[in-house]
């Protein structure tokens, strides 16, 4: 059985400083929520209050199913945790670890042995539970850590940038296994991170956090094509913010030219590096190398729009330009996101 989380009117100060507005947020249960949000938008404060390593201001509440666990420290909301830093106890060996909780529980030996194997074998790594945590890589630690947090069966799993500290090709193979494993067990997840691709492969909803509040929630898909507002739109997908007019059905955009079907008006474009697209001379217009950057997959180009303005486009990998070409550019109309200018700052 998994467990819905739902909390009502959690806000956090400390001493003066207000870090979370009060928030108001269900948890479906077996569901991959991803905080997802810059350094300091209180995205680690929200997960510590569903942890109960801090309590929310006078008046929130945090209520796993029909419990009211608002008071209730972390060892008896019956939660996994794996922190940013593993926290692993290096005196301890692989298989000590990860059977540690079970062991605090009260598990008998047979039992507790069977369940880190169990676990082990999981993760992949039968072959380390003789080993000291220092002998161990960075991947092997984060699946030392996952496999401690759900050894003792939790009610629901917390995760703290678990990713941040490795390389970006062994985060990738991580984020897939981690993606699975959450698939398997079916557990209530709350996972927090600032990476963007991390957010959107892993999430069933994403909630985007700014300044101590919640901007959006929703799937990735829902976030990606529909930003509620530009702080939003920009944060995901990189995306650059100009200054727009709608004129008897086209969209007009430094220079550049769109059918668009919306009411007369000035308007905030928030153009990705693919919404501009390359084209040929008869329905593109010109913009100018600035800089070229091959990336593999694809070559991101900089480019000047005819009023100078700078922005990205993602071309072919088989491009080559240099700074100083001349380019053919056109808007592709469905990778567009506008905004009414009442929507931005």
């Amino acid at each position: 059985m998994t467990t819905t989380i739902k909390l009502e009117q959690c806000g956090k100060s400390f001493a003066q400083t207000r870090v979370l507005e009060p928030v108001n947020l269900t948890v479906n249960a077996g569901e991959t929520l991803v905080l997802l949000g810059p350094s300091g938008c209180g995205k680690t404060t929200l997960l510590r209050l569903i942890a109960g390593l801090e309590t929310p201001d006078a008046g929130g509440r945090v209520i796993f199913d029909a419990r009211d666990v608002t008071r209730l420290p972390i060892e008896k909301r019956n939660v996994g945790m794996v922190f940013q830093s593993y926290a692993l106890f290096p005196n301890m060996n692989v298989a000590e670890n990860v059977g540690y909780g079970l062991k605090i529980r009260g598990v008998p030996k047979p039992e507790r042995e069977a369940r880190v194997a169990q676990m082990l074998e999981m993760m992949r790594i039968p072959d380390l539970r003789h080993r000291l945590i220092s002998q161990l890589s960075g991947g092997q630690r984060q699946r030392v850590a996952l496999a401690r947090a759900v050894a003792a069966a939790p009610d629901v799993l917390l995760l703290d940038e678990p990713l941040t500290a490795l390389d970006a090709k062994l985060r990738e193979t991580l984020r897939v296994e981690i993606d699975t494993l959450l698939r398997k067990l079916g557990i209530t997840t709350i996972y927090v991170t600032h990476d963007q691709a991390e957010a959107m492969a892993l999430a069933d909803r994403l909630v985007v956090m700014q300044k101590g509040r919640i901007a959006q929630i929703g799937t990735p898909r829902e976030i990606w094509f529909n930003p509620a507002d530009r702080y939003v739109a920009e944060f995901i997908g990189a995306a650059a913010s100009l200054s727009g007019r709608v004129e008897n059905g086209m969209l007009r955009l430094s220079g550049l030219s769109v059918p668009w079907a919306a009411p007369d008006g000035p308007v905030r474009v928030m153009l990705r590096p693919h919404a501009l697209r390359l084209a040929g001379a008869h329905d593109g217009t010109g913009v100018e190398v600035c800089a070229a950057q091959f990336i593999g997959e694809r070559t991101r180009l900089t480019v000047a729009l005819p009023d100078r303005t700078l922005v990205s486009l993602d071309a072919s990998a088989s491009i080559i330009a240099v700074p100083g070409d001349i380019l053919h550019a056109a808007l592709d109309p469905a990778a567009l996101i506008v905004l009414p200018e009442s929507q931005t700052p």
